[in-house]
C-alpha cells in the first residue's frame, strides 16, 4: 500500500517534513539524514531548492551541471533494485523531477519564466499577445508588407523586392529581441540584489511584475520574427 504524504510545515521558507521511514525531521533534502532513505519532494519545494540554491536568477552553469550529475547518480533507479516498491517508484519520480528541474534552470530565460510561474505572477503557457505601444507603427508596416508578399506570391509576381524589405524588418525586430534579452538580464540582476539585501515585498513584487511585462514583449516580438521568417521561406 502506498504511504501517505508526510505532513508539512514551514521553517524559514524551507519545507520540513517527517521521514516516511523513521519519522525523523527532513528539511528539503533528498535523503533522510537519520536513516538514509530517499524522500519524496516536499510540497512547496521549488526547482532552485532542489539543487540547494536560493531563488536567484544568476546560476553558475558548471556548478549546476555538477550538481545534476551528482544527484543523477544518487537518485538513479539502479541504486534501489533491492529497495521496496515505494522506494523504486520514488527513485523514478525523483529522477524525472531532477531532469525537469535541470532542463529549466540551465536556460536563463526558462529560469525567469519558472520563477514567475512558481510565484504565481504568471501562468504557464499564457502571454499577452498585444503589440507593445512603441512598436505599433512598425508592426502595422510589417503586416502591410506581409500582405503584399502573400498577394504577389499568389499572383505569381516578383517577390524579390518584398522579401528584401521583410528581411530588413526581421533584422530590425531581431535587434529589438536582443535589447529585450539584455533588459531581462538586468532585471534578473536587480532581483538577485533584492534577495541578497532582503528587499521589502513591494520592491520584489514590482520587479516580478516588470519581468513579466518584458517577457510578454519578448514573446510578441519572438512570434513576430518567427512569422516573418516563415513567410520569407515560403516565398
Amino acid at each position: 500500500m502506498p504511504l501517505s504524504q508526510p505532513q508539512t510545515k514551514r521553517a524559514e521558507g524551507v519545507p520540513v517534513t517527517s521521514c516516511w521511514n523513521c519519522k525523523g525531521a527532513v528539511s528539503g533534502t533528498h535523503f533522510c539524514g537519520a536513516c538514509g532513505k530517499i524522500q519524496p519532494l516536499p510540497p512547496g519545494m521549488d526547482y532552485f531548492a532542489f539543487f540547494g540554491l536560493p531563488r536567484k536568477l544568476a546560476i553558475e552553469p558548471a556548478s549546476l551541471e555538477g550538481q545534476f550529475h551528482m544527484l543523477s547518480w544518487k537518485l538513479h533507479p539502479d541504486n534501489f533494485v533491492r529497495g521496496t516498491e515505494f522506494e523504486k517508484n520514488l527513485s523514478l519520480q525523483r529522477s524525472s523531477e531532477l531532469n525537469d528541474a535541470y532542463r529549466t534552470l540551465r536556460d536563463p530565460l526558462a529560469r525567469v519564466e519558472y520563477l514567475l510561474e512558481f510565484l504565481n505572477v504568471r501562468k504557464e503557457g499564457t502571454t499577452k499577445q498585444q503589440a507593445p505601444p512603441e512598436l505599433l507603427e512598425e508592426v502595422f508596416e510589417l503586416n502591410e508588407s506581409l500582405d503584399e508578399l502573400r498577394e504577389a506570391r499568389a499572383a505569381g509576381g516578383d517577390v524579390a523586392l518584398l522579401r528584401g524589405r521583410l528581411d530588413a524588418a526581421a533584422g530590425n525586430f531581431q535587434a529589438k529581441l536582443t535589447e529585450v534579452d539584455t533588459e531581462i538580464a538586468a532585471l534578473g540582476s536587480q532581483w538577485d540584489a533584492a534577495i541578497d539585501f532582503s528587499a521589502d515585498e513591494a520592491k520584489r513584487t514590482a520587479l516580478l511584475a516588470r519581468m513579466s511585462e518584458v517577457l510578454n514583449r519578448r514573446s510578441y516580438i519572438r512570434n513576430l520574427v518567427d512569422g516573418v521568417q516563415q513567410e520569407i521561406a515560403a516565398a
